[in-house]
């Protein structure tokens, strides 16, 4: 075998494994988390406004309600953390914006007097 075919051979090697990770991590439009790892997960981005019974407005963060070390907050597990927040008597209600991020892709999210809609 010719000294310049391994060579040759390596390089075409090396550049398909790169192309190979490039295309892998990169999502195609529409889509996010193409990597396996990310792929069931769906996380929920979202803004929140909680009125309270004197009618004072504040900001809400639902991630403070997670599990310690947890970051992936689906729309159900939003749900149940807004009707615990309004049960518990912290807010009158809540509303608010943002994004789901999924496998199937973007899709926006509101919530409206304390209720999930996708």
């Amino acid at each position: 075998m010719p000294q310049t075919v391994l060579p040759a051979a390596q390089l075409a090697a090396t550049a398909a494994l790169v192309g190979w990770m490039v295309l892998g991590f990169t999502s195609r439009p529409g889509l996010w988390f193409r990597w396996k790892m990310f792929c069931r997960a769906t996380f929920t981005l979202i803004t929140l406004t909680g009125t309270t019974r004197d009618g004072r407005t504040e900001p809400v963060s639902v991630y403070e309600h997670l599990s310690p070390g947890s970051f992936i907050l689906s729309p159900a597990r939003l749900q149940t953390i807004l009707t615990y927040l309004t049960s518990s008597g912290r807010y009158d209600r809540i509303d608010g914006h943002g994004r789901v991020l999924s496998g199937q892709g973007e899709h926006a999210v509101e919530v409206k007097n304390s209720r999930v809609v996708l």
